[in-house]
């Protein structure tokens, strides 16, 4: 499992003003099977919320993976994890019948293709329908659509 925590943390605040629940996430997606790896991408501004965060994922059974946050001068902002989330899925997937991503960039519908056609592997993807790109959900083998089920709050 790797999840792309910043583009699941917005597309969710965007859509439904909500966050997601990791936990009911967890639940649905490792039903009857066993996890070989879990991986959670995040960008760390090393404040006290979100390291309470992070250790919140931890207690679920996902590995964190930081990449520190990145603020240029004009304003703008860096932080993705295109490449390394990349880097694991293409690593962990021989050990593995299934790869499930949450995130709804577009930017991993070759990564989809390839680990489902090349390395015949079984690829779910979890996005918010809205915001996810129609070339991932074509990629996918299934998609599921992250909906107020699978958040916080009510």
């Amino acid at each position: 499992m790797l999840v792309d925590v910043q583009n699941v943390y917005y597309t969710t605040r965007h859509a439904f003003s909500r966050n997601f629940d990791y936990n009911r996430f967890w639940a649905q997606a490792t039903s009857g099977r066993q996890v070989v790896k879990a991986i959670a991408y995040a960008v760390d501004r090393g404040d006290q919320k979100q390291k309470e965060f992070q250790n919140i994922l931890r207690a679920i059974g996902f590995e964190v993976k930081l990449k520190p946050f990145i603020q240029r001068s004009d304003g703008s902002a860096k932080g993705d994890w295109d490449v390394g989330i990349t880097m694991d899925a293409l690593e962990y997937a021989p050990e593995a019948d299934v790869v499930v991503l949450v995130s709804g960039d577009g930017d991993f519908s070759i990564l989809v293709d390839k680990l489902r056609v090349e390395k015949d592997k079984r690829v779910e993807v979890y996005g918010v329908q809205s915001l996810t790109a129609n070339s991932l959900i074509t990629a996918a083998s299934r998609f599921y659509p992250i909906e107020p089920d699978l958040l916080l709050g009510k």
